[in-house]
């Protein structure tokens, strides 16, 4: 499935405040399974240490075009060769202009002239200057010719301005350079997926709720869009950026998400039902806040509707893939969910485990399907989530 596995990335950092970013972009394209090496400017030296970069990515850091040594074998063009795409992260204005008007006069700009690999870059600057006629016509040439632009954010910046300029997120970063090797395993299909927490009233301050990041579903949506499904995402309480490439419907409750789910689900092919869904909501909510001395010892709850159910008893269901997030006895737990549900596979996921599944970066799942039950290995969700898509694929079709 498509993500950076055997894929050599080399990371180009230039003149830019947010270069103390970089070590996180070596380790987001490492979570992808990218090799990073990383070339560094005279600029970004004055914000990031070689070191740091040398220990995150576990090779040398390259900077001076006149290294004797790496010249003897002509190390520009090597590094040129080796590397499958290239990516500026931070790219400051200096380094756009130089690669726009075709300058050579250091290691970077001298490498993106002779490699054949696909380039990218994420610009990185003041608001104003992101903003300038200068800027817009270099970035146009580039994308002209090829070149990948990673939209920067809008914000807050180091100087105390407020605007679009800022560096893409790490992670984002990493995931657009994984783009350029897409797949199209999914091609032609519709896929829905739920993701994150669902919060039930309790009155208008307090809500009964759960621990979800959403970093599983998220991570599931990227490797649904990269594999060229059309994906859609009902998406509850969440802590980390939506898939800018999915169609995307925000619901708070148990029972919103029921609802969107059985709106979209008609069309679909796939449904993966992610989300940590609140079995059960308060009978009754409290129009005002409930107050100390209400005297009130206990709330009584109703249990919401099972959503992954319902959908697998439809007529005609798509492919419907559930999670069970369990604390003991888990492959007989997850293997009675998959009976009970009637649905195709079953992502188990221990999360008694506080290195994993819950709010963590990485996870370690089973795949438990009608004929078998096959152990992912710990890794990063993104690549589990790759992992999970891929067994899907094959396995339904």
């Amino acid at each position: 499935m498509n993500n950076l596995a055997n894929k050599r990335v080399l990371l180009g950092v230039s003149g830019s405040i947010a270069a103390y970013k970089s070590p996180d972009i070596v380790r987001r394209l490492q979570d992808l399974g990218a090799e990073v090496r990383v070339i560094i400017t005279n600029g970004g030296r004055e914000f990031v240490s070689e070191l740091s970069l040398q220990t995150v990515s576990k090779n040398k850091v390259h900077d001076n075009l006149w290294d004797k040594d790496a010249e003897l074998a002509m190390g520009h063009i090597e590094l040129a060769k080796w590397a499958d795409a290239v990516i500026i992260a931070p790219a400051s204005a200096n380094t756009i202009a130089k690669l726009c008007h075709g300058k050579a006069d250091d290691l970077l700009s001298t490498v993106i002239l002779a490699t054949k690999a696909a380039v990218l870059i994420a610009p990185s600057m003041n608001q104003q200057m992101f903003a300038s006629k200068a800027i817009k016509e270099n970035l146009e040439i580039l994308n002209n010719r090829g070149v990948v632009t990673i939209e920067p954010g809008f914000g807050e910046q180091a100087c105390g301005d407020v605007g679009e300029g800022r560096l893409a997120e790490p992670i984002e970063i990493a995931k657009q350079v994984a783009n350029i090797f897409s797949n199209n395993t999914l091609s032609g299909k519709k896929v829905l997926i739920t993701i994150g927490g669902t919060i039930e009233a309790i009155d208008p301050v307090r809500y009964i709720s759960n621990h979800s990041s959403g970093k599983m579903g998220m991570a599931l949506a990227h490797a649904c869009v990269q594999a060229g499904a059309e994906t859609t995402l009902i998406v509850g309480s969440i802590s980390v950026d939506v898939e800018k490439r999915a169609n995307v419907t925000y619901i708070t409750s148990a029972n919103e998400m029921y609802d969107a789910v059985m709106k979209k689900i008609k069309s679909q092919d796939l449904f993966i039902s992610c989300a940590a869904v609140a079995d059960f909501r308060p009978t009754k909510i409290s129009q005002n806040k409930i107050k100390k001395d209400s005297n009130l010892s206990s709330i009584e709850l109703t249990r919401n509707k099972d959503i992954l159910e319902s959908v697998c008893k439809l007529k005609n269901k798509p492919i419907c893939i559930g999670f069970a997030a369990e604390t003991e006895n888990f492959i007989a737990n997850a293997t009675a969910k998959l009976e009970i549900k009637k649905c195709d596979a079953i992502i188990l996921n221990d999360i008694s485990n506080t290195e994993i599944g819950l709010n963590s970066d990485e996870n370690e799942v089973h795949f438990l399907s009608q004929e078998k039950t096959e152990k992912i290995d710990r890794s990063s969700k993104q690549i589990i989530a790759e992992k999970i898509i891929k067994k899907v694929t094959k396995y339904f079709f």
